[in-house]
């Protein structure tokens, strides 16, 4: 962990993704994989390696929690990162962390210290 969280990324607005990428990268943390809908996003959730995954709830019309399951599964933590609210979601992911967009890195900074405590920031040295 002294090199930051690996986190993977899913968001299918490509703007959106690059700027969660530019604060994750600020905060001391790094991106291990992206994706922009479900199928790929399944994938790398069952395959990559990652300490903490972010979700964009609606994946061009797809809503996301078939992905939250997988990792769920795997026994990750994720946050959701959404303009929509937790109502969107199945009952058992409602009660998962939410950031709402549009995200300021202090929201993220906050989330992930209270995910993770003790994990750098880069931002703060």
């Amino acid at each position: 962990m002294a090199d930051g969280l690996s986190v993977f990324l899913v968001e299918d607005e490509a703007l959106i993704r690059m700027m969660i990428a530019d604060m994750v990268e600020e905060l001391g943390h790094h991106v291990v994989a992206e994706a922009d809908n479900v199928r790929d996003a399944s994938a790398f959730a069952m395959t990559a390696q990652y300490d903490l995954a972010i979700l964009d709830i609606n994946l061009m019309g797809v809503y996301v929690d078939p992905v939250a399951d997988l990792i769920e599964r795997r026994g990750k933590p994720f946050l959701f990162a959404t303009g929509y609210g937790p109502e969107l979601l199945p009952s058992l992911l409602r009660r998962r962390p939410i950031l709402r967009k549009p995200i300021a890195i202090d929201q993220l900074k906050a989330m992930i210290d209270s995910m993770f405590p003790g994990a750098p920031d880069k931002a703060q040295h």
